[in-house]
């Protein structure tokens, strides 16, 4: 998901025994934990081969509908939870709020064919931490199974661009009133926070800014202190709703 709606990462947070690596980054000690649903058993099954050959991630457990990704993420309590949107029974979406609450520690990806803005926000309101769309790569499935895992939100881009149009609709349907001034954020803050909500990630902005990703980083959590959220996509959602930058 290098172009995915930024890696939105919710600072300290992420799922897993995490430790050093031998190059100074993060390693983790123990493998991420997936729980694959989806209502085709022949998609379920596409999956877990192409996971199995990754050795930080490990598929324990599936299930073929909503009602019974509650059950198994009950008894599994897994790290990541891998989810269509649309099946039988229960769908994905209403399934969200019960995992979050039998497995609160659970991340959400929704990984679906559904493109519609109603998926998107509602998803996101019960919980999801990532919408993807199944044109996406097998490759890119590891790499978002990761980075949520990490505390990262990911968006396929084209979905981030219909969030960003329907932020802007809320934007100008908000009373323009201020009840208490918003925070003041120094120049370069501002500018990474306008290239979070442009769908750029930690690199790119690192790249674009000429500064280190672990700097781009620091000006985030800034952010998130500053605004008092908990994470870059409610951010930049209070950013644009504050006027503190536009998106056109």
């Amino acid at each position: 998901m290098a172009d995915s709606f930024g890696p939105m990462r919710d600072e300290g947070a992420g799922a897993g025994a995490v430790g050093m690596g031998p190059d100074g980054g993060c390693a983790r000690e123990e493998p991420i934990r997936v729980l694959v649903v989806d209502d085709h058993a022949l998609f379920r099954r596409g999956l877990e081969i192409v996971l199995a050959a990754e050795e930080d991630i490990q598929v324990v457990g599936e299930a073929g509908d909503g009602a019974e990704a509650v059950e198994k993420a009950a008894d599994l309590l897994p790290d990541i939870v891998l989810m269509d949107v649309r099946m039988p029974k229960r769908g994905g979406i209403e399934a969200c709020t019960s995992i979050k609450e039998v497995a609160p520690s659970a991340r959400i990806i929704m990984l679906t064919i559904s493109d519609e803005e109603a998926d998107l926000y509602d998803a996101i309101k019960a919980g999801a931490t990532g919408y993807l769309l199944k044109e996406i790569s097998t490759d890119e499935v590891a790499t978002a199974i990761r980075a949520v895992a990490d505390g990262q939100s990911q968006i396929s881009p084209s979905m981030a661009s219909k969030l960003l149009t329907e932020f802007k609709s809320m934007i100008q349907r908000t009373d323009e009133r201020r009840l208490v001034p918003a925070p003041r954020l120094t120049d370069r803050e501002l500018e990474v926070l306008k290239l979070v909500a442009t769908g750029m990630n930690n690199r790119d902005i690192a790249k674009e800014l000429f500064i280190s990703e672990n700097t781009v980083k620091n000006h985030v959590r800034n952010i998130l202190e500053k605004l008092q959220l908990h994470s870059r996509m409610e951010a930049v959602v209070y950013a644009m709703r504050e006027k503190i930058l536009e998106i056109r």
